[in-house]
């Protein structure tokens, strides 16, 4: 079994050190360990140009134009058996870094748009994917803070999971925490992290479990959250209504208040025929979403053969040209 531990930190810093805190705990139950320090790496923003979702949806395979450390990086990550991410707090949520692999997991690297990746090469005759592709993994966030504005971390970081659909074990911040590594209370915390990653690794592993089939799986171990699916507790409220959403698996339903705790309860009348079919988490969900966006890249890639809409983009592009960089100025 293989324990992964990423820190976006600083050199050394606190992030770096209570990830190999929790690494210590994992390699005394028996975990292989590995730490990457990702500041190391060149990992680039997406730039946005859907050719990684046409190139799963058209049979091509794996495709990205940055040509950076993040396929190898992807490749750890697949490797492992359990991951865990420790990603500083700068102002609230997660950082920039931390967003840029998370907009380049998805969709690229949506199990639901890579199953359809794998029909397509068999249907041309040619092997599939590699089934590690397709096997459940163990996750865990933690993020740690020089102060109180932390409360956008969970989502923010629970977002890497989404894409694959791999199951979240642990997620929660530190606050107050420049001094972390003498704050014992927190130290132990880590290892207990460790410790519940390695558990919920080792159940993967010896049941075989695969990404399909394993909808109703928890291997949750933190507190119990709002949204009794994904224990989410970020929500997006519609004005004047109880109606939410929660942010993270894309549930509908309402937000009540029972002896003095906020719920979230989920509505048949807006999601019909069962909540998790609908999650943006589990393969269902994925599929029928991956089916989405394959239907509106045909469709975009049939307007650009539009005169009309060769038109529209001719005319608001002569509006003005962007401003170019510094760098870039003679």
């Amino acid at each position: 079994m293989k324990i992964l531990g990423v820190s976006l930190g600083t050199k050394n810093g606190n992030n770096d050190t209570m990830c190999r805190v929790a690494l210590e705990a994992a390699k005394e139950m028996g975990a292989e360990i590995e730490f990457i320090h990702l500041m190391d790496w060149n990992i680039d923003y997406c730039s946005g140009c859907v050719a990684c979702s046409r190139g799963l949806v058209m049979g091509k395979g794996m495709v990205c134009t940055r040509k950076d450390d993040f396929s190898a990086f992807y490749e750890k990550l697949i490797e492992a058996d359990g991951v865990l991410m420790v990603d500083p707090i700068f102002e609230s949520g997660g950082t920039g870094l931390y967003h840029s692999i998370t907009d380049r997991m998805g969709p690229g690297h949506d199990t639901g748009m890579l199953m359809m990746l794998d029909g397509k090469l068999k249907e041309q005759g040619k092997p599939g994917l590699n089934p590690r592709y397709f096997k459940q993994k163990a996750i865990s966030f933690v993020s740690i803070g020089g102060s109180d504005w932390a409360v956008r971390c969970e989502t923010d970081h629970a977002m890497l999971a989404l894409s694959p659909g791999w199951k979240i074990v642990n997620n929660e911040y530190f606050s107050w925490s420049k001094d972390v590594i003498m704050q014992d209370d927190k130290i132990q915390r880590m290892k207990e992290i460790g410790r519940n990653l390695v558990e919920a690794a080792r159940y993967i592993v010896e049941n075989d479990v695969q990404i399909a089939g394993s909808e109703n799986l928890d291997l949750w171990k933190g507190k119990e959250g709002a949204c009794p699916h994904c224990h989410g507790n970020a929500f997006y409220i519609f004005p004047g209504t109880t109606h939410a959403v929660c942010e993270y698996c894309g549930m509908e339903g309402h937000l009540t208040v029972e002896d003095g705790v906020t719920r979230f309860v989920f509505d048949e009348s807006i999601v019909p025929n069962g909540h998790i079919e609908h999650a943006h988490d589990v393969l269902s969900g994925k599929m029928a979403h991956g089916k989405d966006i394959f239907e509106n890249e045909g469709r975009l890639m049939n307007l650009y053969k539009d005169p009309e809409f060769q038109a529209r983009k001719a005319r608001y592009t002569a509006v003005c040209e962007p401003t170019p960089p510094p760098s870039k100025q003679d």
